[in-house]
């Protein structure tokens, strides 16, 4: 029975994002132009309700994790804007505190945002409208 207890356990701290996860995630932010071209030196402004962030591509940004959608405007004179929607998913973590933790774990990650994860890179693509979705698919506008 104590051995069973000590697995149940292992798995719940395994899987709670509010113990072992971070609030914080850090993202690669890129612009191109509207033929695929790198640009550096656009500058961004990354958006959700966690706070606001900038950036000059190309760039590494901490930004706070949240359940909503992150957006990314970016300006380089000389292009038209691009702005990126990128498509917040709970990740594993959050599953395993609604199975092992009974739901709380799942309240306290969504709350903090440490349940959730944007795509890792985000790709501005001037004077388009993208949405980015850490799944792996992407639309363009």
């Amino acid at each position: 029975m104590k051995k069973i207890s000590t697995i149940v356990l292992f798995l719940f701290i395994a899987n709670c994002a509010s113990i072992t996860g971070s609030s914080i995630q850090p993202v690669s932010v890129t612009a191109k132009d509207i033929k695929g071209n790198s640009l550096e030196g656009a500058k961004c402004t990354l958006l959700n309700d966690k706070g606001a962030w900038e950036a000059k591509t190309p760039q590494f940004v901490n930004i706070s994790r949240s359940s909503k959608d992150l957006s990314v405007e970016c300006k380089k004179d000389g292009h038209p804007s691009g702005l990126l929607k990128a498509i917040s998913r709970a990740g594993g973590d959050m599953w395993g505190n609604v199975i092992f933790g009974g739901g709380i774990g799942a309240i306290i990650d969504h709350n903090k945002g440490t349940g959730y994860a944007y795509p890792d890179q985000l790709v501005v693509i001037m004077g388009k409208t993208v949405t980015l979705d850490k799944k792996g698919t992407s639309s363009t506008k």
